[in-house]
Parts: structure tokens; sequence; C-alpha cells
């Protein structure tokens, strides 16, 4: 029952010591307290319990009780950090019971050694048990045996044999009612999907067993341990830090297991190295090698020691002594069949290179290269990284090339079975150090157009397909709407009082924590439209008069790829760190003008605007010819407002994530039928002035309705509340709530959305418009069969991105792009709302005149007043895409 139902086992041990009761009996009753603190309470009193129940077993005379005591100390033993004392106890044990004692003995030996690292004792003293557990009819630890093995196999790489065993002892614990063993088995499925390479499944069904775990009130370190693993595999580095921190803080309040910190501890060290965090990393993996080596745990200790090595590499300490270090580890993994050994073998590999050490590189990453053709995705990457770095050692541009593409094929393979956007963008990132090598090799030795072709196979790919449509989940779309109502209650009690609302925003922070968990076990639907780019289509589609302006990043400089008149020809830029801070000052420069009385900034900014454009144009700026200009910069640069540099400012410009997706943009054909759709939120300081006089202006194509909204119109179906063809909808007052919103936005051919923009770095799916029952945040936008064609969003911070995996952006306008939408007007900076007003209405006259977004957009700056309010406003804005 201790697992079964924990709380109720440990009360009715307690009542039943409670009763005087004989030796025997009080041994169950200690050994189930001892269970219960060993493995969700305090060690120290566990040990204690488990000693006593020993001794009261002894004084019974009863040498089967005797020996199962004695196993469940060595357990607790080992967890503790006395492996020898362990070990110890279990010979003992082994050595007093017999028969299907014994073999429930061996199975919890065979945990120890798979707890210990050492693999093949753990599978022989299981093979010994499993028989003898079946021939007693021993269901429940027949079940818990083969969970066991399968888990093993796992460890060394087997996941074939450990399917089958997961699924024999699924079969078995359905017919129990074991609810912990039967959460177990959830996780240990979990987990054998994560080492298949199926990162979504992993994360539900941990979910899963996280919810099972809770019903039951038990802790659930093991289960924080490969769950973190599983968010480290899908780029959430950050994340999985700050969850096993929290982990080793709570085990840390209750004094629990130490082979369990030790373990949370590496996982912590391989998060922080991951999210860029080399001294958090070296801090975590140096207690978790000491741990691990006084608990004689050689398995985990060398483990951490790779992740240590990766630590002193990543803090600038390459050195010979640290090659020799990470080839004595990678010899170590190897004779334990760990799959990390080809990790080490490429880092040995890696820090010999850099030492120059060519032969020695040669034959570590010649090793490592080895898992190129076989295993899990990440795994095979790593292959082809060291393949593509013994090519660059050997001097063969086109060795590396060949084996970056294979290693990026791989890692597209692999985000394309991801239905998350966030998922797909933050995976880039394992491919980042291909993407580096595939530019450099290409700069030396292909020229431009090759450059430009890299450059464009690892930009922005996670707009090269739509997200998964979120599926009709009832809790998910639950979650959404008591979302909306709580976001909205907390931002009314935030201006009607002026201060938060804890409860509320706490209970809004869950929600947000249950959309996003859910949204991340969506699978991807397609392995991807396999439309490669092609340099000679984009400059036929350029023609004469365009240019696009691409830029690419490497080692810290900016290059500039200018396309146009059927060539591409590349110019050297400044430093990317530069230009980073120099964008920064724009910015801060447009806030400080979007209020009246900061005129005097004027200049600063402009002269800050030539200084941008000589570090990201350089010389390119003065062969852009005088037709339109498409700009493609580097997700780090996504904050510049493009329009404010001289050389484009007075021209035709729009901003594409990346040639393909410009391409696509051209490519995307307008809805039939050309339904408009004007939205109006709450709480404006304009008010959305420009709404009623658009509303005016469409007056003739307006849909009728009650109170002017737009309506059904006659002979649309019942109950659709979705406006015709043709017509324009104006949404406002209390009809500008979410559903209706989506509603008429789907499919529609413009939309202009003037609402309160929030933009949220954190988590850049919840960026949101506000609507009157609500925020609309973009996890409602990705439930449209087809985003609108056009949308102008003239509210601030609109056209903020965070910037995520090697080279992705994360916010509105990116989540719009892949979803049907070919143009948008956003804004990337406070603007002063006064004077968004007449832009806004001089850019409607242009699309009425048959222009496009970035020429009415041109115009609508040229008719501002010559004010600096008016002046920072246009070049705040910026037209995306091609419409």
């Amino acid at each position: 029952m201790v697992f079964a139902a924990p709380g109720e086992a440990l009360t009715r041990a307690e009542e039943l010591l409670g009763a005087d009761p004989s030796p025997l009996h009080a041994s169950v009753a200690h050994q189930v307290i001892g269970i219960w603190q060993r493995d969700f309470g305090d060690t120290r009193r566990a040990l204690a319990h488990l000693r006593r129940a020993r001794d009261l077993a002894a004084r019974a005379e009863s040498a089967e009780r005797e020996a199962d005591v004695l196993a469940t100390l060595g357990v607790a033993l080992v967890h503790a950090g006395r492996t020898r004392a362990g070990l110890a106890a279990f010979e003992r044990g082994v050595a007093r019971g017999s028969g299907h004692t014994r073999a429930r003995v061996l199975f919890r030996r065979a945990y120890v050694w798979w707890v210990l690292g050492r693999h093949g004792e753990a599978l022989e003293d299981v093979r010994r048990a499993i028989p003898v557990l079946r021939q007693a009819d021993d269901v429940i630890w027949t079940a818990r045996a083969l969970t066991l093995r399968a888990t093993v196999h796992l460890a060394l790489g087997s996941v074939e044999r450990a399917d089958a065993d997961f699924t024999a002892a699924e079969l078995l614990w359905d017919t129990t009612g074991q609810e912990h063993d039967k959460a177990d088995a959830v996780e240990s499925r979990g987990l054998a999907a994560f080492r298949s390479g199926d990162v979504p499944a992993a994360l539900r069904l941990l979910d899963e067993a996280a919810e099972r775990y809770a019903k039951l009130g038990t802790p659930t370190f093991m289960l924080t341990i490969r769950r973190c693993e599983v968010l480290m595999a899908a780029g959430l580095a950050t994340e999985a830090l700050a969850e096993a921190d929290a982990a080793v803080s709570a085990l840390d309040g209750i004094g629990g297991q130490s082979t369990r910190k030790a373990e949370l501890l590496l996982v912590a060290a391989r998060a922080a190295r991951l999210a860029g965090e080399p001294q958090t990393s070296l801090a975590r993996a140096a207690v978790a090698v000491r741990l691990f080596a006084g608990q004689r745990r050689t398995w985990y200790e060398t483990h951490a020691r790779l992740v240590l090595i990766e630590a002193r590499v990543a803090t600038g300490h390459g050195s010979g002594r640290l090659v020799a270090d990470a080839a004595a580890v990678a010899e170590r993994l190897a004779a334990f069949g760990a799959p990390a050994a080809p990790e080490a073998s490429l880092l040995a590999g890696r820090i010999a290179l850099d030492l120059g050490w060519t032969a020695d590189a040669e034959r570590h990453l010649a090793v490592a290269a080895r898992s190129r053709h076989g295993g899990p995705p990440l795994a095979r990457m790593t292959g082809w990284a060291a393949q593509a770095l013994r090519a660059r050692a050997a001097g063969s541009a086109r060795g590396v090339l060949e084996a970056c593409r294979r290693g990026l094929d791989v890692l597209d393979d692999h985000r394309m079975t991801l239905g998350a956007s966030e998922l797909r963008a933050r995976a880039t990132a394992q491919g980042a150090e291909l993407a580096a090598l595939a530019q450099r090799a290409s700069l030396v030795s292909g020229g431009p157009r090759r450059l430009l072709g890299w450059s464009e196979r690892w930009r922005a790919t996670v707009l090269s397909a739509p997200p998964t449509r979120p599926p009709a989940d009832p809790v998910l779309l639950t979650a959404m709407t008591a979302f909306r109502e709580l976001a909205a209650r907390a931002e009314e009690a935030r201006t009607d009082g002026g201060r938060p609302a804890p409860a509320l925003e706490r209970e809004q922070r869950r929600l947000e924590r249950e959309i996003r968990s859910r949204t991340l076990h969506m699978r991807g639907e397609a392995p991807g439209d396999g439309d490669r780019f092609d340099v000679g289509r984009l400059l036929r589609r350029l023609g004469d008069e365009v240019r696009l302006v691409e830029l690419a990043v490497l080692d810290g400089r900016v290059h500039v790829l200018l396309c146009g008149q059927g060539r591409v020809r590349r110019f050297e830029a400044g430093l990317l760190a530069e230009a980073e801070v120099e964008a920064e000052h724009v910015q801060a420069g447009l806030r400080r003008l979007a209020h009246p009385g900061a005129e005097a900034r004027l200049p600063l900014v402009e002269a800050a605007g030539a200084r941008l454009q000589r570090l990201l144009l350089g010389p390119a700026a003065a062969h852009l010819g005088s037709g339109p200009v498409v700009v493609v910069p580097p997700g780090r640069l996504h904050r510049v407002p493009w329009a404010l540099l001289p050389a484009l400012r007075e021209r035709v410009l729009s901003v594409s994530p990346s040639a393909s997706s410009w391409l696509r943009a051209r490519d995307t054909a307008p809805p039939p039928g050309g339904r408009q759709v004007l939205v109006r939120g709450p709480g404006l300081a304009s008010g959305g002035a420009e709404v009623p006089e658009l509303s005016d202006r469409y007056a003739g194509r307006r849909t009728p309705s009650e109170g002017g909204t737009g309506a059904p119109p006659a002979g649309a179906p019942a109950g659709d509340g979705t406006a015709g063809p043709g017509a324009t909808v104006v949404l406002e007052g209390g009809d500008a709530r979410v559903p209706r919103v989506l509603r008429e936005l789907d499919g529609a051919a413009l939309a202009h959305i003037a609402a309160h923009g929030t933009f949220r770095a954190d988590s850049p799916l919840f960026s949101s418009l506000r609507m009157a029952d609500g925020p609309l945040i973009v996890h409602d936008f990705e439930r449209l069969d087809r985003s609108p064609y056009r949308i102008i969003l003239p509210c601030c911070d609109t056209a903020r991105f965070a910037s995520v995996g090697a080279d992705e952006l994360l916010g509105l306008v990116t989540a719009l792009l892949p979803l049907g939408t070919a143009g948008v007007v956003a804004c990337t900076a406070p603007v002063n709302d006064a004077a968004v007003v007449p832009l806004m209405l001089a850019l409607h006259k242009g699309l009425d005149a048959g222009l496009s977004l970035a020429e009415a957009l041109r115009d609508a700056r040229a008719a501002l007043p010559g004010d600096a309010v008016h002046q920072a406003t246009g070049w705040a804005f910026s037209a995306f895409g091609a419409a």
C-alpha cells in the first residue's frame, strides 16, 4: 500500500505501532514508515525506522522478513550516499532470503545497480528475479521488474527492448490497483518516447504522470530529472535549469535522498551550459562530481565530468589537459555503453582542433563521427558535426558543406515532428554550429551566391511551414477562455485601484502554464514541403528594380548580401555587437520623441540612424539603386527601425524574416471577396480615433447591423455571425470580443486592429492585443484557418519579438506570416497615439489607391507634418512581408 496509497499506508502503520503489535508486525510497520520517509521525506528518519524494522525481524526469528527489510535498508543506504554499507546489506539479504523473497531482494539490488550506473549487474539480477516472480504469480513485483529492465535498456540505448518490456509491464499494471506504480509506468513511457526522439509525446506523458503523482501527494524528483532532460532537448534549457534548481531546494528542505540531489545537480549543470551560463554549469557540475564520487557511482560521475569539461571550455579554459580529460571520459562512457560517448569524443576533438593538434583531433573526431549513421536525431547530429570538423581540418570545403547539409537535414526532420512553433524555433539552436561552419566554408570557397543559400538554409526556418493547428481540445479551450477572463479582471483591478491583484495574477500564471503545456504536446503533421531556397528564383522575382538586402553574421561581423539585377554581391559592414548597442540608443531616442517637448533629440536620433547605416549596410548603401528595397535582418537586429537609415528613408521599404519568407508572401494570393475588418479595442489613449473615420470612408461597403457593427449578411447561415464577401465589418465596444473578432478575421483580405498591445519577453506567444473581453494572444491566431491577407497593427510594440534558437523570432508578426498573412504593418517602438491617427489614415488612402503596404507606408510618412513627434512615429512603423 505504501506505493498505491502512500498517505494511507503511513497513517495505518503509525496506528499499528500505537497498538502494541508483535515484533513481526511492528517490523512491517517500521519498514513502511521507512519506505515512505526514504522516497518522500527525510532519509535520516528512514534509516532509523529501517534499522528498527531489521532488529524487530531478527527478534521475530523470521529470516524472510529480515531479508526483505535488509533489501529496503540497502536501497535507503545507497540513496543516502553510503554505497558500501548498502551493498553489504544486500549481500546479507540475499543470503537470508529464499525463493520468492530472494527474488524480491534481487530486484531491489538490480534497482540499486541501476542507480549506481552498473547496468550489467542490474540486468543480471533482474534476469534472475523475473522467472521466480512470474512463477509465484506475483503480478506487482513482476511488473516492477519489467519496468526496471526496460529503464536499464534505455540507459544503454536499446529502445526496442525497452518498449517491449514497458508494454508487458503496462498490461500487468492494468490488472492492479497500484496507482503509484501506474504513474511510474506512464513516466517510463514518457522516457521511452523521449529516447526514441518523440519530444511532444514525452512531454505529454510526463505531464500525465505528474498529474497522477499529484493526486497521490507524492514528491516527483525523478520525474523532474526526466522532464528537464526533455526540456533541454526541446531547446528550453532555461526552464530546465529553473526546475532542477527548485527541486534541489525542495529536496534539501526535506532532507531527501543524496543520490537524487546529485542527479538533479547534474541536470542543472547541463541545463546551465545549454542556457549560456557556463559559470553556473561549472559550479553545479563540480558538486555533482564530488557527490557521485562519494556515492561510488562511476557511471554518473563520468557523465558529470563530461559536463564539467564542457563548462570549463565554455569559460575559455581550453588546454591540453582538457583534451586528455575529455578523451578519458569518452573511453569510460564507451566502456559503459553510454549513448553520450560520441559527445565526449566530439568535445575532445574540438578542443584539440582549437589547440592546433590536428592528429589528435582527427582521432577523436573520427570516433565521434561514427554516430552519424544511427540512433536518435541529436546523436546523429553530433556525428555530422564531428564529420564537418574533420572536413574543415582537412581543408575540404565540399566535405564541410556536405556534412552540414546532412546534419541539418536530420534536425529538420526532428523539428517537423514538433507541432508547437515555440519548440520548432528553440530546437534550431541545436544546429547553430553546423550552420556557422557551413557559412564560413561558403564565404571562403563559394562566393556570395553560396553564402546566401546557406544563410537562408538556417534563417527563420520556423516560418517555412505553418504550426500544427491546436486540436479541438476542450480542456485547452476552457483554459484559454478562463485565462482571458482572469486577465481582463486583473487588468480591471490594476486600472481601477492602481494596484495588482496577486490572487488573480497567480491563477493567470497557472492557466498560462497549462495552456503552454498542452500546446507543447502537439506533434507535427507533415515532414515539410521540401521547398528548398533557389537563388535563381529569387533573382528572377526581384527583377531589375527591387533590391533584397540580406544581412549574414559571421564571427561577429555583418556581411551584406545585395541581391538584384540578376546577381548577388557581398559587402563587409560593421560589428554586430556595435550595431546592437546603437539600435538600443535609437530605441531610447524614439521613446523620448513619442512625447512632445523632446524636439532637441531629433538630430541625435538622425545621427544615430546614420551610424547604424554604416554598421549595417556599409558600402552596400551606395549600391541600392532607386527602386524598392527588402531588408532581411538577423534575429538579433529585429529592433532596428529601418526607415530611419538615411539610404532607406525615402524608399519603398519592407522587412522580411528571410528571403524565402518574402518569396512565399509574394506568391500568396489574396482571398476572394476582399472582406475588410476594422477592430477598436478598449483602453487606447487615442480611443482608436482613426477607426470611425475609416468606417465612414468605407461606409459604402460596410455590413449593416445593429449599432453600426458588423453582422451576418442576408443569406448567411444562421448563427454564423461572419460577414460576407466584400463587406467591411467594424467591431468595437462589446462587439470587439475575442471569439467574434477571430471569426471575422479568418480569411479576411484586410484587418486593421487598433488595440493596446502587450509584448511578453518571458513568454512571446502570450503577447497580446487587448479586446473587450480580455487579451487576444498569439495562441488564438494559431487557431485561424487562414489569417488575414493584410494586417495593420497601429499600436505600440506590436512588432517586438523574442530572439530564440539559432536565428528565430517569436512574436505576433512572425506567428501571422506562416498562417496566410502576406503583409503586416506594425510598430517596433512606443509611439505617440495622436500622431498615429494621420499616419494610419494616409496609409489606408494609399491602399485604396491600389498600393502595396510598403508603398502606402512610404507615402504616408511623406504626408505627415515635419515635426519631431510625427517624424519619429513614421520611422517606428515597418511593413513586413510582400503584400
